[in-house]
């Protein structure tokens, strides 16, 4: 039974995006801001949780000003991350993914059409220049989502954080909001196609004030976050 539902959500996830794809590209030239856009994502992701049989529960939302801008950092186990924090936080996000993304048809032309970063992992001067967009987005009063791993750990333990993330958390001046997602890989581990139904649990851990890091500490503020979501994982 399990296996059948998978196949389903498999189903519904390529027709959703051939639908919902268009729909974000439309609605593109119409807000510019991308804060109308955005909800066809958000709803896209608590459509392909209901379907996969997915729980959904966040806890420690009182910790943040739901008008607040923040840099959301997660730890990395499964494609279902995106689907929980998409559907789970009620705020404006953003997301910093790979360009390669963006070259695919209708997916990567909705990506962008809701505000998302290209980045270029295998350009440093070009992923710079990323993270400073992605900083006056979240200085602009959006939030963005990193995952500090910089991969989808394969057996979901917690892998070394890039310091990458963090010169965008500091240049943000913003709250670093650490995440710890727990279940995401027991319904679908890195390299496998079919979800199995379950309970995923994001729990938000206490902001980080960025203000008190240079960018020559960004490698002290990755161990100190890393820390935070450990202590979250471990709760």
């Amino acid at each position: 039974m399990a296996k059948i539902r998978g196949v389903i959500f498999v189903i519904f996830l390529v027709l959703s995006v051939l639908i919902m794809g268009p729909v974000a590209i439309f609605l593109g030239p119409f807000d510019r801001s991308g804060r109308l856009a955005h909800k066809v994502p958000r709803l896209w992701a608590k459509l392909l949780l209901k379907v996969a049989g997915v729980r959904l529960e966040v806890v420690g939302l009182e910790k943040l000003d739901p008008h607040g801008s923040y840099v959301f950092a997660a730890n990395h186990a499964s494609q279902f991350d995106i689907f929980a924090l998409e559907a789970g936080l009620p705020f404006e996000i953003r997301w910093l993914a790979k360009k390669e993304l963006f070259d695919i048809p209708i997916f990567g032309h909705g990506l962008r059409a809701v505000g998302n970063i290209p980045v270029d992992r295998e350009n440093p001067r070009e992923g710079l220049k990323s993270l400073a967009a992605a900083a006056e987005k979240v200085k602009e009063g959006l939030c963005v989502v990193i995952f500090p791993e910089g991969t989808r750990s394969p057996d979901g333990r917690l892998l070394p954080f890039k310091p990458g993330g963090m010169v965008l958390a500091i240049k943000s001046r913003r709250p670093l909001v650490p995440l710890s997602i727990v279940g995401s890989h027991e319904v679908l581990p890195k390299g496998k196609i079919l979800p199995r139904p379950g309970k995923i649990r994001v729990i938000i851990g206490d902001p980080i004030d960025t203000r008190a890091y240079s960018l020559r500490d960004k490698e002290r503020l990755a161990e100190d976050l890393r820390q935070k979501i450990a202590a979250g994982l471990n709760s």
